[in-house]
Order: structure tokens, then sequence, then C-alpha cells
């Protein structure tokens, strides 16, 4: 079996649960599906050194995690900057009213 197959299975088997992992310990969908694709891509990069692994899943959970985590930093770190700098809140989030509304009506 080709290196290729082996990470397009693991793609296929475990993707939707280490979303939901990754769900539930930061809380938003899109940095979940953005961390797991990130570890992925990190596996493709090296594929035969990825499918030598003992537990390619734990491993791909960790580094979408670490992923995770660095995100969360990096955010805190801007925040704390724009806080400092007087940057009021409510210019940064890009979220509107209207989006929030139509988000929870779909």
């Amino acid at each position: 079996m080709a290196d290729g197959d082996t990470v397009r299975e693991l793609y296929e088997g475990c993707y939707r649960r280490l979303v939901g992992q990754l769900f539930a310990i930061c809380g938003n969908l899109g940095e979940a599906e953005d961390a797991v694709q990130e570890a992925f891509v990190r596996a493709v990069e090296k594929p035969r050194r990825f499918c030598r692994l003992e537990n390619p899943e734990a491993w791909l959970r960790a580094v979408a995690l670490n992923a995770v985590r660095r995100r969360y930093r990096r955010a805190t770190r801007f925040h704390g900057l724009l806080s400092r700098a007087g940057v009021p809140e409510t210019t940064i989030t890009g979220l509107s009213a209207d989006r929030v509304a139509l988000v929870e009506a779909l």
C-alpha cells in the first residue's frame, strides 16, 4: 500500500472524530477543522515518516491540539496588545448582528 493511501484512509477514518474532539476543547468548529487539516498537511508533507508512527491518529491529535493552543496564545496576545493600545473591542469583532442572526437562522 502506498504511503498516500495510508494517509487517505486515516483521513477518511478519523477526520470527523478528531474535529469533534478538538471542537470539544476549543468550542469553535472552524478552528477545530483548521487545526485538524493542518495536522494532515504536516502528515502529507512527510508520508513515509508519518506511516512509521506507532499511533498516527494520536500524533494527528497532538499536532492539531498544538495548533489550537498556538492560535489561542496568539489571539490572547493580540487582544492584550489591542487593549493596551486603547483600540475598542467592537471595532475588531467583524461579525455584525445581522450575520449572527443569519447564522442562527441557518
